[in-house]
C-alpha cells in the first residue's frame, strides 16, 4: 500500500470527523468511524513504511485533527450552520373572571383533543373531555385549569 493511499485513508477519517462536528453532533458512527480510520491509517504507515514515516504520519494526523477541531469550534462555522430565523407569536392572557364553568362557546379549531375555542369573546386553549370535537361546534366549559379550559360538546 502506497503512502499516498494511506494519506487518503486518513483524510477520509478527518472528513468523517468534520461531518461529526458540523452535521451530526454528538457521538455517532461518523465520529467513531473517523477516529478508527485515522488510527488504522497511522498503524498501516508504521507497519508498511517504518517508524520514521509512522511518526510523521502520526504527527501530521494529530495536527490535522487539531485544525479540524479549531475550525469546527469557530463562531463563524456555527453561524453558517445555524437557523437564522426568529419565531414570533403572541401569548394571550384571558380574563379568568369572565370564563366560568358552564359557559357556552364554540370551537375555533378542531379539538383533537386540544385546540382553540372562543368563550365569551375570548380565544382560549381548550382540551376536550370526550375525544375529538370538530371546528365551529358548540361547546360547554366543564372545568378550568391554570391556562387551559376543559370542554365538552353541547349535544
Amino acid at each position: 500500500m502506497s503512502l499516498f493511499s494511506i494519506v487518503l485513508i486518513i483524510l477520509l477519517g478527518i472528513v468523517l470527523l468534520i461531518v461529526e462536528f458540523l452535521i451530526l453532533p454528538g457521538i455517532t458512527v461518523a465520529g467513531i468511524g473517523g477516529v478508527i480510520i485515522i488510527g488504522v491509517g497511522v498503524y498501516l504507515t508504521y507497519d508498511i513504511h517504518g517508524t520514521v514515516a509512522g511518526n510523521y504520519m502520526l504527527l501530521g494526523s494529530f495536527f490535522m485533527m487539531i485544525l479540524t477541531l479549531a475550525y469546527a469550534l469557530r463562531e463563524r462555522t456555527w453561524k453558517r450552520t445555524m437557523l437564522d430565523s426568529k419565531m414570533e407569536g403572541k401569548a394571550y392572557v384571558y380574563d379568568k373572571t369572565r370564563v366560568k364553568k358552564g359557559d357556552i362557546g364554540k370551537t375555533v379549531t378542531r379539538l383533537g383533543p386540544i385546540g382553540k375555542v372562543m368563550v365569551n369573546d375570548q380565544y382560549l386553549d381548550a382540551r376536550s373531555v370526550e375525544g375529538i370535537i370538530g371546528a365551529n361546534e358548540q361547546i360547554e366549559v366543564v372545568k378550568i385549569e391554570s391556562n387551559k379550559i376543559i370542554v365538552k360538546p353541547l349535544n
